[in-house]
């Protein structure tokens, strides 16, 4: 990602705005209020200013029935609770920071001096909010279409980005049994075949059997990292 000199939003800023969104707003007003930090109307008490809270809290609901959408379309043979982890993931605060980075939406925001000297612009939880803002915006302005297609391009890097099955099997040992129950074989069996280092900075390193074959073998800090990790080796060996 190409790094952009921070600067204050400003109305001919919205038009650079809208070509990294891909989008144009038919009410420019929309747009401003996704952009205004409550900070930036407490200093300017007595204008005729609306922060973007509310389209925030628009744009997160806007933004989760998108992301379900997508993620069961994509992965439609998953289980409730693993979609539900791919889209917790997509629309956590880390994310979406990330997402309100690729097009710099934080040198368009509007917030108070005090806000922009402690390093608002970067601050994750003000660029991740006016991300919903924005798109709480679009949905206005435009329907739910223009939404899905602002996220679209971003939707589609992070599910090249990401590993789904890491994501969604966070317990390896676990989906390791389950792909071994699945293939009809024996439970995995876990055996340290060696111990590296003083006792107090020690690397176990495991070996991962089934049906007296060797899966896979890996070394952690602790019996149970590296269990987690021969288990995952063992899952992309299958």
């Amino acid at each position: 990602m190409n790094k952009r000199k921070s600067r204050p939003a400003a109305p001919g800023g919205v038009k650079e705005l809208e070509k990294r969104l891909g989008y144009g707003f038919q009410n420019k007003n929309l747009l401003r209020q996704a952009l205004t930090h409550r900070s930036y109307v407490f200093e300017n008490e007595g204008r005729e200013l609306r922060h973007n809270e509310s389209l925030e809290f628009l744009g997160d609901a806007v933004l989760g029935f998108l992301v379900s959408a997508r993620v069961f379309l994509r992965y439609p043979d998953l289980s409730e609770g693993e979609l539900s982890k791919i889209k917790a993931r997509l629309v956590s605060a880390e994310n979406l920071a990330k997402f309100a980075e690729a097009i710099g939406l934080g040198e368009f925001i509007l917030m108070s001096r005090g806000e922009e000297k402690t390093g608002g612009r970067r601050k994750r939880t003000i660029i991740a909010d006016a991300y919903e803002a924005v798109l709480g915006a679009v949905y206005l302005d435009g329907g739910a279409d223009a939404a899905s297609e602002c996220l679209s391009c971003q939707i589609t890097a992070f599910f090249e980005d990401i590993d789904i099955r890491e994501l969604t099997s966070a317990d390896f040992k676990s989906a390791l049994q389950e792909r071994l129950h699945d293939l009809g074989r024996s439970e995995p069996f876990y055996r340290v075949v060696d111990e590296i280092g003083p006792d107090h900075l020690k690397t176990f390193v495991i070996q991962v059997d089934a049906d007296g074959e060797m899966l896979a073998k890996a070394s952690g800090g602790t019996k149970k990292e590296a269990q987690q990790a021969a288990a995952r080796l063992a899952l992309d060996n299958l």
